[in-house]
């Protein structure tokens, strides 16, 4: 059977839900946000279309795009009804493997036969969260980065029973939403992005935690040095770039003072202990009483942006 995508359900209207929206809209498809208040779902409506309009305004979509977006946007807190008439259902709730495998329970009874079942889970197993399910093969994950209606990533993830027809569709799907989609062919922790982040941000602790650098100078080192090329020049394209027997010496030399214990490092557990916990805390690997959190946000979506028009 072919899958199709013409309508979409997106439940969920904190940070990702209605970026998800749009972008749905964006790609043709009739998408109706659903929130568990009237309120919420004014309000996850509202930042859908405000977020169509910013894109519109930035020249990342056509006027007439953006219109017939805004006209497939809509919002409620019929759940059931919005759900049985969509071709796609993605949820955005809390990461909390329960509730995301009781609201996939009923997901898979409510949903006609032929939809789509995708969680924006970014670390869960979507194996887990369709266990409940009785036709697991029809759930994925469909796992967008933050803004994620700037970030061209969507990660893939397919399940242990989730069908290549269902990754297939999603695929064409989110390149004609503009997206750009990479598949996860096995359900392992951290998916496929942040296996990459977080093997990043464990040797960044652990090289604050041993004096190695001060926390400035480690973000420096990734944004002015090899993070800069990254848009344009991959990791293992780097690797081939300067031959493999170079790549696999430094490897093979560093490797040994690499952090690799099975856990988080011992500094970020103290940290999150103290109540250090970044920048809504006030404090973490910088004082934030002297920083600007809100100015850090927009200088990463300004940038996000040129780099979006640049690719376009």
């Amino acid at each position: 059977m072919t899958i199709s995508f013409n309508t979409a359900a997106v439940i969920g209207t904190g940070m990702m839900g209605p970026g998800i929206a749009a972008t749905l809209a964006l790609g043709g498809l009739r998408t109706t946000i659903l929130s568990r208040s009237e309120s919420g779902a004014r309000e996850g409506l509202d930042k859908a279309l405000s977020l169509v309009r910013f894109l519109k305004d930035n020249g990342i979509v056509g006027h007439a795009r953006a219109q017939a977006a805004i006209m497939d946007l809509g919002a409620g807190t019929l759940f059931e009804e919005a759900v049985a008439q969509a071709d796609l259902v993605v949820e955005s709730v809390p990461e909390d493997l329960g509730i995301k495998q009781q609201l996939f329970a009923k997901l898979d009874c409510a949903a006609p036969p032929h939809a789509v079942l995708a969680s924006n889970t970014s670390s869960l197993s979507i194996t887990a969260v369709a266990s409940r399910c009785a036709h697991p093969e029809r759930v994925l994950s469909m796992h967008f980065w933050n803004p994620p209606h700037l970030m061209p990533l969507v990660e893939i993830v397919k399940g242990e029973k989730t069908s290549q027809e269902a990754a297939d569709a999603v695929r064409e799907l989110l390149i004609s939403c503009g997206k750009t989609p990479v598949l996860v062919k096995k359900d392992r922790p951290g998916q496929l992005g942040n296996r990459l982040q977080h093997a990043l941000l464990r040797e960044a602790v652990n090289i604050v935690a041993e004096g190695i650098a001060d926390a400035e100078d480690v973000d420096l080192a990734a944004k002015k040095g090899f993070g800069l090329r990254l848009p344009a020049y991959g990791i293992l394209e780097h690797a081939d770039a300067v031959g493999l027997e170079m790549a696999f010496a430094i490897n093979d030399y560093i490797a040994k003072d690499l952090y690799n214990k099975p856990q988080a490092p011992e500094l970020l557990r103290q940290m999150v202990t103290n109540g250090e916990t970044g920048a809504r805390a006030g404090k973490g690997f910088y004082d934030w009483s002297e920083r600007d959190f809100e100015d850090l946000i927009r200088r990463r979506d300004q940038f996000v942006l040129e780099m979006v028009r640049r690719f376009k």
